[in-house]
This record gives C-alpha cells, sequence and structure tokens, in this order.
C-alpha cells in the first residue's frame, strides 16, 4: 500500500515538473522573441497607453509576440465593454480595435478594471516610475491588480535579454 501511495506522489510531482519546466520553457521562449523584437519598437509601452485612450480607459497594456508577430497590445474599457487595442509600435497609431465578449481575456479585462476602479494614479505613471527606478530598463507590460485590497500595477521591464518585475502603487 505504502509503495503504491509513494509511486502515485512521485509522479504526480513528475508530472508537475514537467508542466512546470513547459511552461518555463514557453516564458523564455517569449522573453527571448521580446528581446529580439522589442529594440525595432519605435514606440514605447507609455506612447502606446496613451494612443489607446481615444478607444476607451487603458486598463493593460503588453508588447507581445503572438503568432509570430510583434504588436503593442492595450486592453481597454468604455461604457462597462472591454477591448483590444493594437497599437502599430512604429507609428504610435491605433491600428486594430476589437471586442473581448468572452473567455480569459474577459475575465482577466474584469479583473483589471476592478483593480484600475481603486487607483488614483494612471497606468502610464506607474510605468514611468519604474522605469524611472530601474535605469536602462524598458517597460513591456503594465497589469493592475489588487494586493491586500490596494491597487497596484505589476510592471515587466526588459534590458537586453534580463527581465525583472516590479510593482508600483496606483493608489
Amino acid at each position: 500500500m505504502w509503495n503504491k501511495m509513494m509511486a502515485a506522489v512521485l509522479t504526480v510531482g513528475m508530472i508537475g515538473a514537467m508542466g512546470s519546466a513547459a511552461r518555463s520553457d514557453e516564458d523564455e521562449a517569449s522573453g527571448a522573441a521580446l528581446a529580439k523584437y522589442l529594440p525595432t519598437a519605435k514606440v514605447t509601452l507609455q506612447q502606446g497607453l496613451t494612443a489607446a485612450e481615444s478607444q476607451g480607459k487603458p486598463i493593460s497594456g503588453k508588447f507581445e509576440v503572438d503568432e509570430g508577430h510583434f504588436q503593442l497590445s492595450i486592453y481597454t474599457a468604455q461604457d462597462g465593454k472591454f477591448s483590444e487595442v493594437l497599437v502599430d509600435h512604429n507609428t504610435g497609431k491605433v491600428a486594430k480595435k476589437e471586442a473581448i465578449t468572452e473567455g480569459d481575456d474577459y475575465a482577466d479585462a474584469k479583473k483589471q478594471i476592478e483593480a484600475c476602479s481603486k487607483s488614483k494614479t494612471s497606468l502610464k505613471a506607474a510605468v514611468d516610475r519604474a522605469e524611472q527606478a530601474n535605469g536602462g530598463y524598458r517597460a513591456v507590460s503594465v497589469t493592475p491588480k489588487l494586493s491586500n485590497g490596494h491597487a497596484v500595477a505589476v510592471v515587466t521591464l526588459l534590458k537586453g535579454a534580463s527581465a525583472k518585475t516590479v510593482s508600483e502603487p496606483l493608489e
């Protein structure tokens, strides 16, 4: 009996470790892709957030490589509806807007607007502070979250292939 239980625990542990390793490889691959493409972007995350304001209140933003395409994606909220706004990373102009109506993106947007509703500071200001405090790093994403009932912006910064994540208060 003990051997069967131990074998089951070890099997579950190995599956979990392999899953974590796979996610880590994916994260490293996306981080490497961002490090490769980011120097080509003429627009900053902050400029993308500002550009997206014409489509609603920015509630998060990130540079990403989606299906092999480098893009600047900003989630916005307006009149109780959510959208993903793609900002051209070369010109800073809104390139595309798509409604977010279901799935994980919708669930994420609902959490983000809740955190933004408690904020007194813009995401752009939080990104500016994060970059100023981390010389040489460039912001690649910002996501508001509630931490112990307080709104914070989680900012991911990149310097070459080195990435770090910092939290900036939004209250």
